[in-house]
């Protein structure tokens, strides 16, 4: 659905630019944008305590088909680790770039993606989120999250896109995988600020990542465990994204929004305790993060109900629900749009 298309009651009224000066500084006059070091400090430390005792816990263990448990760990590992890395890209965890950017390679490099990369396509995606043909994260050319991107699929991507709702899950175990490979290209062809550092942080995460698999583990039992574990790592992190964005409006360059409501209305919140909090990185308060950037994690719960209170005045549709139901649209979503694809005598280009 384009934003177009949605009813001035949903909260497409002519409205001033000012409110979301207004909604900032009623955020900074709570506090919410103030750092949080020692819940970082806490948090990091925890994590790579955790990340250290699971690769102890492989070492112990050796050569056993019970390591497709800790295949398992380790897919829950490297998506915390890439989250602490997507909290310091937004500069939520130091004072400085500088600092932030540090920690940002640092847990890049643990996990096998470029940050550089990383970075670039996440900062398009903040920018012009659901913007279809700017934004890079509904620009997956398997998928179709679009009327508009249907009509120019063909081939193999025309019967994936015909069939995306069923093949959404099972694509998502290639996702870790891809986005390794995306780095690799894109450190490769020169595409990131710090090439070479990057070049050595991924040379060394393959290195240390296989050497230890082969060196510990049997053929067999190491191809069972990159593939357990790559596969789950992809799918949790590509289960952890989807909620926020997919299934909600899309728009284009014909579409006037101003920045306030370009964020929300494109944007979705997973209600939850605190162990949405953690499972989802933060990501699960997509609307206040899409607002306020570099607020730091454990401060985004705080700012929703003052968030969803400011749209409710507002008259801006404030999207929220369960995690399964978040799933639920998603899928729905996919199925609606690539209805066109499966009509008996569709032309395939």
């Amino acid at each position: 659905m384009d934003v177009s298309s949605v009813s001035e009651g949903a909260g497409l009224r002519a409205a001033s630019r000012n409110d979301f000066g207004a909604l900032g500084r009623l955020v900074r006059h709570e506090g919410l944008l103030d750092r949080r070091y020692g819940y970082y400090a806490v948090k990091i430390s925890l994590t790579l305590l955790a990340f250290a005792g699971g690769c102890a816990a492989f070492v112990l263990l050796g050569d056993s088909w019970w390591q497709l448990v800790t295949a398992v760990f380790f897919a829950v590992m490297f998506a915390q680790v890439a989250f602490l890395g997507h909290d310091a890209g937004h500069n939520q965890v130091f004072r400085t770039g500088r600092a932030n950017d540090r920690a940002g390679y640092a847990f890049g490099g643990i996990v096998g993606m470029s940050y550089g990369w990383w970075m670039g396509k996440h900062t398009r995606h903040h920018a012009n989120p659901n913007h279809e043909g700017d934004d890079p994260d509904i620009d997956i050319p398997l998928l179709a999250f679009t009327r508009g991107q249907t009509e120019h699929k063909s081939g193999f991507v025309r019967w994936t896109s015909k069939h995306q709702a069923a093949l959404f899950f099972p694509l998502l175990l290639l996702e870790g995988l891809s986005l390794h490979w995306a780095g690799i290209q894109a450190v490769w062809r020169g595409e990131v600020k710090t090439r070479w550092l990057e070049a050595v942080l991924l040379s060394a995460h393959v290195v240390v990542y296989l050497g230890a698999v082969f060196v510990v583990l049997s053929p067999p039992v190491a191809l069972a465990f990159i593939a357990v574990h790559q596969g789950l790592w992809g799918v949790y992190m590509g289960c952890s994204f989807a909620p926020g964005h997919k299934g909600m409006p899309t728009y284009t360059d014909k579409t006037e929004l101003d920045f306030l409501r370009k964020q929300v209305l494109s944007s979705r919140n997973v209600q939850g305790r605190r162990w949405v909090d953690f499972t989802l990185g933060g990501l699960n308060h997509q609307i206040e993060h899409h607002l306020f950037p570099s607020m730091p994690r454990a401060n985004l719960r705080r700012a929703q109900p003052l968030v969803r209170a400011f749209c409710a005045e507002h008259g801006i549709d404030y999207a929220q629900c369960g995690l399964l139901k978040t799933y639920h649209y998603v899928l729905q979503h996919l199925h609606e749009v690539s209805a066109p694809l499966r009509v008996a005598g569709a032309p395939a280009r």
